[in-house]
């Protein structure tokens, strides 16, 4: 995923695995990240990676089921700019988490998730508050771009 400047951005990336992602945001100028992976060894090897790399005290990492674990993340996801989301091919589990944070009030109106996933698994344009405004296709894999919105109550999803 190709990432513009982001100076002062606070980030979250979700099935963290090495934390390349989030740690590219940093290297961008984000001025945090929280990385959430349920598997202990890559939580060992990323916080490796951000101390080799002096970005450890600009990061928290989570140790969390996902979509479960979201809800345990609540005042972090409502501080997010831009949330990464790239889990295992193969599974419900781009679409289960996407459900889950497009759930208004689990984001803040303007945030940006941006989605990795395989070209089988189809996303909607809309799921909740959040609406696709971009998606490029890379061979068999896909990278769309979701932005929160906030919707006048009663207005339908």
């Amino acid at each position: 995923m190709a990432l513009e400047p982001l100076a002062g951005l606070r980030v979250v990336d979700l099935f963290a695995g090495s934390g390349a992602l989030g740690i590219e945001a940093l290297s961008r100028g984000a001025e945090r990240a929280d990385f959430v992976d349920l598997q202990p060894l890559a939580n060992r090897a990323l916080r490796s990676n951000l101390t080799a790399l002096a970005l450890d005290s600009r990061a928290r990492i989570w140790t969390s089921e996902l979509p479960l674990g979201l809800k345990r993340l609540g005042a972090v996801l409502l501080e997010a700019d831009l949330v990464f989301l790239d889990p295992p091919y193969g599974r419900t589990l781009a679409r289960d988490t996407l459900e889950a944070l497009g759930v208004e009030g689990t984001l803040r109106p303007e945030s940006r998730v941006v989605v990795e996933h395989h070209a089988k698994d189809l996303l909607p344009e809309e799921m909740g508050c959040l609406t696709r405004v971009r998606q490029r296709r890379y061979g068999e894999t896909v990278v769309s771009t979701f932005r929160t919105e906030a919707r006048p109550r009663g207005e339908g999803r």
